[in-house]
């Protein structure tokens, strides 16, 4: 239990402690306090260059490299995928990482890293320090690194001001910093409304996968951009190496792909997955995956755009809301929507946007990595950003190849033609009512529609369409006679039975097409959503095989070191896109959305959870999705079925860091440990029993004295410190309280004395 007064934090601890002080009346001069603005020092120095190289018998050649940024004292690195994740366009698999040694001098190589977590969809990547860069192995907790905060990208808004950081060169330049301005917010898929912010500076391709900061000094997106390969037309690459040793540095050696300039972020909530698996030191392997390769192999290389329209507005599933040509002046929602095909994870794309012949680099998308399927139906937009009145034209590039153009005036007035608008599909009840999820239907012998009409008139010619995996299936074209606003019901029917897979509906009026969606028909026939996954539960076993055949169980020992997931299907057609979904406490620490690549039935689908020094309590769940439309899940504990401590409220509270120096000649003291004892707990209770359970947070100075607590604090609770170092007096202190109105981030100086 606490023992003794309670102190208050404000700037500064300045409450004399038994055996040192914080601060006293005759103290050298203190390190300059932080300011309101942003701590780019503390920034710059936990951003990092970072190469890969391949191994080439006992030469390095560098493959390719970025920026990136610390997000743990011990050594957790967030970067881009597609320059440390071994693929075509990068096949290196040694990751080199170089530190800031000196503000104004070029990164130096300190460490080499491994890849623990990735997301080649959101072109994310989460690295960890593991060796010396010569590759001798590091202890985790020997290292003590400066680090940056993950904020609430949520909270950023239009206009915010934003610092960009990261390494504008390739290598011989120093850490550089960019003031800019978020004007834009940038819809896809893959990541929903806020996929992207945009930036109104852009910065060299070389600070891709480093950070952009708030005000705060939070990392709030990661600058992102994929330049094409080499061998691909328009690329920019630069030679570094006599890669072909020759001992000549030139055409013949490896070109290794740079791009121009960017000016995307990606919102570092999606990092957020990465970072907590890793934390928790779970690995997870999708057993029964099968090679993308192997599902279709005479689909042709060259990607594909095609069917372009715009929409004023996007739902909860992705489908647009209705078909335009124009849109009323004062307009501040759009999206482009468009079909694609032949698309890979290495498939560079872009859209460029003119306004009246002039760029406009608000709603144009810089060249980065394709996030979707290898086919189906995309969409790029934005709400809440005003458009000025013009025509603009949206070009689709593919590794650098204008493929498709569209274009849309705006200004006027609304337009007050006939319209269909909001299409959804559902089960027709006994009423003839239609209900259920809008988008994934079971299989069956029907599928129906209903949509809202508008300014109709009777006789107006219109037609629907109906399509199965891109082929036309069923075509109706006749005269309205359904009067001129209201809601009206169709359906397509086949005796045989639908089969499973994409469908898409078309709706024109006049032979323009006036509203369209797809959906997805798979699994069987029960309720209101479809039972196209089966049996998921988790088991426990000592291999694949027992996994697929032991019996379903909810509870597991604490320190178990695998857990599977296993489920059943029916009626999944190949190709489909699928989503699965990990959760531990209810926090997501996995999410990865594919096409399907196994046969249209089958059993025992296994993905498998590790953590070989045992996966830490928690209650754990997987979730299947076809869209937004969860179809199955299942849950287990581990443990007591909860995390003993909340290691995800980094980016949420108080933030602590400081400086400790010696009191006799102000220089920073190394490797002093600046421990943070529960509020459960006092400083006598921890020395009595050394017991790290009672510990809420660890943070050792690095060799100017600096150190940063890396768990968010809590206010008005009150906490207990100790300060050790070898040779000095240590510190100690009960009842440390935060009050609501203390200035944050809580940056303090602290002074130890030799013993």
């Amino acid at each position: 239990m606490i023992r003794g007064a309670r102190a208050v934090i404000v700037l500064v601890l300045c409450a004399a402690l038994v055996g040192g002080v914080w601060a006293q009346d005759e103290q050298p001069t203190p390190a300059t306090p932080v300011t309101s603005g942003i701590d780019l020092e503390r920034i710059e120095q936990a951003t990092v260059f970072i190469l890969q190289a391949q191994n080439v018998g006992d030469n390095l050649n560098i493959t390719c490299f970025s920026s990136g940024t610390i997000v743990s004292r011990d050594g957790l690195i967030l970067t881009n995928a597609h320059s440390t994740v071994t693929g075509p366009n990068c096949p290196g698999e040694t990751l080199i990482v170089a530190l800031t040694v000196s503000p104004d001098a070029p990164p130096v190589p300190r460490y080499r890293a491994e890849i623990v977590q990735s997301n080649t969809g959101l072109d994310l990547a989460l690295l960890r320090i593991n060796r010396e860069y010569d590759g001798r192995l590091i202890a985790r907790d020997t290292l003590a690194l400066p680090f940056v905060e993950v904020a609430n990208p949520s909270t950023v808004n239009l206009d915010e001001t934003v610092t960009i950081v990261g390494y504008p060169g390739v290598g011989n330049d120093p850490v550089a910093a960019e003031t800019s301005t978020v004007v834009a917010f940038v819809a896809e898929p893959s990541a929903g409304a806020r996929s992207w912010f945009k930036a109104s500076r852009n910065v060299p391709a070389t600070m891709s996968g480093g950070g952009a900061y708030n005000r705060s000094s939070q990392l709030i997106g990661i600058p992102t951009t994929a330049p094409i390969a080499s061998s691909l037309p328009g690329a920019t690459c630069v030679t570094l190496q006599d890669t072909n040793r020759d001992d000549l540095i030139n055409s013949s050696d490896l070109c290794i792909p740079t791009g121009g300039t960017i000016n995307m972020l990606r919102p570092s909530n999606y990092a957020r997955p990465l970072i907590r698996a890793a934390q928790l030191g779970l690995q997870l392997e999708n057993l029964s995956e099968r090679p993308a390769a192997l599902a279709d192999t005479d689909t042709p290389d060259a990607p594909a755009f095609r069917r372009l329209f715009f929409a004023p507005s996007v739902n909860d599933d992705g489908m647009p809301s209705s078909v335009i040509r124009s849109l009323p002046a004062g307009s501040t929602s759009l999206y482009l929507f468009f079909d694609y095909e032949n698309m890979t994870p290495n498939t560079v794309y872009e859209l460029r946007v003119t306004t009246d012949g002039v760029p406009n680099q608000i709603f144009s998308l810089s060249p980065v990595r394709w996030s979707g399927g290898q086919r189906g139906m995309w969409y790029i937009g934005s709400s809440g950003q005003p458009l000025a009145n013009g025509v603009y034209e949206f070009t689709l590039l593919a590794d650098n190849i204008p493929l498709e153009t569209a274009r849309l005036s705006v200004g006027g007035a609304p337009p007050e033609g006939p319209q269909f608008t909001d299409v959804i599909f559902g089960l027709v009840d006994a009423r003839g009512n239609i209900s259920g999820n809008g988008y994934v239907l079971p299989t069956g012998n029907i599928a129906n529609a209903t949509f809202i009409y508008r300014n109709l008139a009777n006789e107006t010619p219109w037609a629907q369409i109906w399509y199965y995996r891109g082929r036309e299936i069923a075509r109706t074209e006749t005269v309205w006679d359904d009067g001129a606003s209201g809601a009206k019901n169709i359906s397509i029917q086949d005796a045989n039975g639908l089969l499973p897979g994409d469908y898409r509906l078309e709706l024109y009026i006049e032979g323009r097409l006036s509203a369209t969606a797809d959906f997805t028909i798979a699994g069987a026939f029960q309720g209101v959503l479809p039972q196209a996954f089966l049996d998921a539960h988790f088991s426990s076993a000592d291999s694949v095989q027992e996994a697929a055949a032991a019996p379903g169980v909810n509870s597991l020992s604490a320190g178990t070191e695998t857990l599977y997931g296993v489920f059943d299907w029916q009626s999944f057609a190949p190709g489909m896109l699928w989503t699965l979904r990990w959760l531990v406490d209810g926090s997501v620490f996995y999410e990865q959305t594919q096409p399907w690549l196994l046969d249209q039935d089958g059993q025992n689908y296994v993905v498998r959870l590790s953590n070989p020094e045992g996966i830490p309590d928690g209650t754990y769940s997987f979730e299947l999705l076809v869209g937004p439309v969860r179809l199955a899940q299942a849950q287990a504990r581990v443990g007591i079925g909860q995390l003993p401590i909340d290691p995800f409220a980094q980016a949420e509270g108080i933030q602590m860091r400081g400086q400790i120096l010696d009191a006799a000649t102000n220089e920073g003291i190394a490797g002093v440990s600046f421990i943070l004892i529960s509020d459960l707990y006092s400083v006598a209770d921890f020395l009595e029993t050394r017991s790290m359970d009672q510990v809420f947070a660890l943070a050792v100075t690095d060799r100017e004295g600096r150190f940063q607590i890396d768990r968010s604090l809590a206010y008005d609770a009150p906490y207990s410190v100790v300060v050790i170092a070898e040779g000095y007096l240590p510190i100690q202190a009960d009842g440390i309280l935060i009050e609501r109105d203390t200035p944050l981030p809580i940056d303090m100086t602290i002074y130890l004395s030799r013993g």
